[in-house]
């Protein structure tokens, strides 16, 4: 029999060098700037007015038009999606440097629906969401050096170099999917969990408009409906399933509506705001805060992607540039900073010298991502992580009797 050890996980963990998601807040807050600007009233609450076309609405009453935020909190969703936008552009380049390899999926132009859910929930709510999820696993407390040494496949990636693009988890945070809409029912899952245990929390449960049209999705929406589950699922429609338009391959496109016997709403999701805004009364609605909805509801992002379907796309074989151009004038980074200028939040010099400091943040991160360690060229690194660490049996069989593996305690 073959007997091999294992590094004690305290040890492994030990060794890390990534940074959480919190200090990196801290460290934005403080080096961004804020121009110097700040001051004593920039945490009182401003009443910001929606466009009335944020919203349609299924059976149900739509969200206020309007929102209680400060200067503070609108500052952060423009540093948040920000660095998001900052993290994908660097994730392409060392692609296209053949640094990371396999699937890489980028969210360019998505930020306001990863930024605007979680800017809306507690840590308490789950979430979970397809492959394109490199924004959601920051949002969720993933580091900017644990997300790019993942998609490296470094060992001190997010998920130990083993997942990559599609597969990064974080505390209350599921994924990251890499099968089209079979996250949808894990989601399901979770959320009856929250309704066993009498949790007054809400699960976010998010897919693309390709999966929108697979079974186990409405299969799961029959389920949750039927137990009235504390769900919000959401459509992210980027309005192109791989290299097919929405119209090409959904008979029906009003996403929102799919949920036929729960209601739904259908959201501006190039607007953080809008977003924003509707999730937060999700939640007051499914938590029961209100005392009104019992059950899911199904909401639909209309976002759109500016990169391709993935590395291997370029996206311009199925769209025309001008429809590119077009959808550019929308970009949820100009929306949100055309708001804070018209709001006096902060000037155009402060929000250059703010992007400046971001780009030089995510880029020393890319760096210190880049000197992580590969993964040990042994079998060892093949049984990690089958078993929670910590909590492995004393042996496992190999794929013959006489391949045993023994781990260390």
């Amino acid at each position: 029999m073959l007997s091999r050890t294992l590094r004690p996980y305290g040890a492994n963990l030990a060794s890390r060098s990534v940074w959480t998601h919190s200090h990196q807040r801290r460290t934005l807050l403080a080096r961004a700037a804020n121009g110097g600007s700040q001051s004593s009233g920039d945490d009182t609450p401003l009443t910001v007015t929606l466009p009335k076309d944020s919203f349609d609405t299924y059976n149900i009453d739509p969200p206020p038009f309007s929102l209680q935020i400060s200067k503070n909190q609108l500052r952060q969703l423009y540093k948040d999606m920000t660095t998001i936008r900052r993290l994908e552009l660097v994730a392409d380049a060392l692609y296209k440097e053949q640094k990371i390899r396999g699937f890489c999926h980028l969210s360019t132009g998505q930020e306001a629906v990863a930024v605007g859910i979680e800017h809306a929930i507690t840590k308490s709510d789950p979430l979970i969401t397809a492959y394109r999820s490199h924004g959601f696993t920051y949002m969720r407390g993933g580091s900017i050096r644990s997300i790019i040494g993942e998609l490296l496949g470094k060992q001190q990636g997010i998920s130990y170099g083993k997942g990559g693009s599609m597969h990064m988890f974080a505390k209350g945070f599921y994924g990251g999917n890499g099968i089209v809409g079979a996250h949808v029912p894990v989601g399901t899952g979770i959320s009856l969990a929250q309704q066993y245990t009498g949790q007054r929390t809400m699960t976010v449960d998010v897919y693309g408009d390709g999966a929108a049209n697979q079974g186990q999705v409405h299969e799961a929406f029959n389920m949750a409906k039927l137990w009235n589950l504390p769900v919000l699922y959401g459509c992210e429609n980027n309005q192109y399933g791989m290299g097919t338009s929405a119209e090409r391959s959904s008979a029906m496109t009003d996403y929102y509506k799919r949920g036929h016997y729960f209601p739904g709403i259908r959201i501006n999701g190039m607007d953080v705001l809008a977003v924003m805004c509707a999730v937060k009364y999700a939640r007051r609605l499914i938590t029961g805060e209100e005392g009104g909805h019992e059950g899911p509801l199904l909401y639909e992002y209309v976002t759109y992607r500016y990169s391709g379907h993935s590395m291997s796309d370029p996206g311009v074989a199925y769209r025309t540039r001008e429809e590119l151009k077009e959808k550019r004038k929308q970009d949820p980074l100009t929306v949100l900073k055309e708001r804070l200028l018209e709001l006096g939040v902060n000037t155009e010099d402060e929000l250059k010298s703010m992007e400046k400091e971001i780009r030089s943040f995510v880029n020393n991160e890319a760096e210190a991502a880049q000197k992580m360690d590969d993964p040990p060229p042994t079998s060892d690194t093949l049984y990690q992580d089958i078993y929670v660490r910590g909590a492995e049996p004393d042996y496992m069989r190999g794929t013959t009797v006489d391949n045993t593996y023994y781990y260390a305690h």
